[in-house]
């Protein structure tokens, strides 16, 4: 039982590293793309919001290879620690942070965006 929780803690954080990952791999392509075009930073907000959701999502499908069982579970946690972790490191280097609504929405979704590649994950075998 121990065991369990042990292995399924390790692929949550796994996850979380994972997606942590591939988000700055993401939004580092974005800046040199923004850095050297005409692109409009108005779409700065958008493409970050839909780079955390891709990589909470690949995150949670690779982590979960691993496991045969709670794919939904482990992905939402995979979403939400993710996400949380990263409204708490805003909320201490900005001074003008606030949780609203829009965060809401955003951990949520990110949440789901965790439980689909969760799913996909361990039906993957």
């Amino acid at each position: 039982m121990e065991e369990n929780i042990s292995k399924s803690f390790m692929n949550i954080v796994r996850g979380v590293f994972i997606s942590i990952i591939f988000t700055m791999f993401f939004l580092f392509i974005f800046s040199i793309i923004l850095t050297y075009t005409n692109i409009s930073e108005s779409f700065i907000t958008p493409v970050i919001i839909v780079t955390t959701a891709i990589s909470i999502f690949i995150g949670s499908s690779i982590s979960c290879l691993r496991t045969s069982k709670n794919g939904l579970l482990n992905g939402a946690m995979i979403g939400g620690i993710y996400l949380i972790s990263l409204y708490i490191i805003s909320g201490f280097m900005s001074q003008n942070f606030s949780l609203n609504m829009q965060s809401i929405i955003i951990i949520v979704a990110g949440m789901i965006c965790g439980m689909v590649g969760g799913i996909i994950g361990v039906n993957k075998k």
